[in-house]
């Protein structure tokens, strides 16, 4: 560590503490050329967990985007918000889970992710989603997962 007053790279750690729940860990140092002591943090640079879009670019994983999404398709349902914030949560873990090595998950992934709870919540909410994920290219497309969710049915 380069000393802030002379620039000296020789110093010594006189103390360390964990600071924030074990996120950093902040140091006093001590310069072994001029004595001047100071403070460093340490903190673990994470790889950030990453989407992999259909055409194979790479883009951070963003909960708002998919709070959005989950939120649009549960428009003017029974379904409460506090109820949504928990959705997305497990949502988002389950994707955590699922790209733990790799940090990274496939949109198609996390589509099915989301697919699969929300037919548990809520069909009408499972088929919005899914008329604007799976992208429909005709309405026998459409007509035939309605069927399939129509069939799950009590």
């Amino acid at each position: 560590m380069r000393c802030p007053l002379c620039g000296s790279l020789d110093d010594k750690v006189i103390e360390s503490r964990t600071m924030a729940n074990g996120e950093s860990i902040r140091r006093r140092r001590e310069c072994n050329e001029c004595h001047y002591r100071f403070t460093s943090y340490e903190r673990i640079e994470e790889k950030p967990f990453m989407v992999i879009k259909r055409d194979d670019r790479r883009e951070p994983f963003d909960r708002d985007k998919l709070s959005r999404g989950i939120e649009h398709a549960l428009e003017k349902r029974p379904v409460a918000t506090s109820f949504i914030d928990q959705l997305v949560t497990e949502i988002e873990d389950e994707a955590y889970a699922k790209g733990k090595v790799s940090r990274e998950i496939a949109t198609s992934e996390l589509g099915e992710i989301v697919l699969k709870r929300l037919n548990d919540v809520d069909k009408v909410a499972y088929i919005r989603f899914a008329s604007v994920y799976k992208h429909f290219n005709n309405l026998e497309e459409f007509i035939t997962e309605v069927k399939k969710v129509g069939g799950d049915s009590n």
